[in-house]
């Protein structure tokens, strides 16, 4: 079963991710959606790409930490690697603007998978989150990005509270561009692919490769970090309590003192 729908309309690519119940991020996930875009990438014909939901209410939950805990490290380490890794190099090389079309809970990485995008288009009832400290991880690629886009403090704040925030809140941080009316972000995301894929495709991708370089500053090199400090922090006791908990439902019985 296909985990990833994919379809052209008026030169704009729909990515639509369609694992319920949740979106899960899993191995296979990730090889399909890294499928989708260097498709798109392929595709003369398309212009610009929407990254959507196909599940009503959720854009994507993060991890699916029920299978990602019994993964072993190097297999820990390749999931990790096509969410943070490859999925950048993916949309560095797109060489076409991405809208991600967000609804529902965005949360952990899911927001990795929203600010991988060039744009964020988002549902006024969206609901956004970085959970992983209190499932046992750590959003690293975060800790490189969030802070240039919030500043140092409400990063922390986010990232090291865990708290739920609303679209309000996120528009007003700068983590998403525009806002669309209850039900409509699809319809919102569509006008402005509608309106990009209207432009020089030869422009564009000379724009856009130009502007992705322009704001790296560093951010891909340290990639590598980021990864390796997940995957060690999954094999760290409190990690796995963490995680086992979550599964479980339950309260963590925190190891270290």
């Amino acid at each position: 079963m296909s985990l990833i729908r994919y379809e052209v309309r008026d030169h704009v690519a729909e990515i639509l991710l369609d694992n319920p119940p949740f979106n899960g991020i899993t191995d296979a996930f990730m090889d399909e959606l890294l499928d989708a875009f260097a498709r798109a990438r392929a595709d003369d014909d398309v212009r610009a790409v929407i990254l959507a939901s196909a599940i009503p209410g959720r854009f994507c939950a993060g991890l699916d930490l029920a299978a990602y805990r019994t993964l072993s490290p190097t297999q820990m380490h390749t999931v990790i690697d096509k969410l943070y890794s490859r999925l950048c190099d993916r949309q560095f090389d797109l060489g076409k603007p991405s809208i991600a079309a967000v609804s529902g809970a965005v949360r952990g990485g899911g927001m990795t998978v929203a600010i991988s995008c060039d744009m964020i288009v988002a549902d006024r009832e969206s609901t956004f989150g970085y959970p992983e400290i209190d499932i046992g991880l750590v959003p690293a690629i975060h800790y490189g990005v969030l802070p240039r886009i919030v500043g140092r403090y409400r990063a922390f704040d986010l990232l090291f509270t865990g708290r739920t925030f609303g679209a309000d809140e996120a528009m007003a941080l700068g983590l998403v561009s525009r806002l669309s009316a209850p039900g409509a972000v699809l319809d919102e995301a569509r006008a402005v692919a509608r309106v990009l894929a209207a432009k020089s495709p030869e422009l564009m991708r000379k724009g856009k490769n130009a502007f992705t370089q322009a704001i790296d500053s560093g951010y891909r090199q340290g990639l590598a970090g980021a990864v390796n400090l997940i995957c060690t922090v999954s094999g760290m006791d409190d990690s796995r309590e963490a995680m086992s908990a979550y599964v479980e439902k339950r309260k963590p019985k925190w190891k270290s003192r």
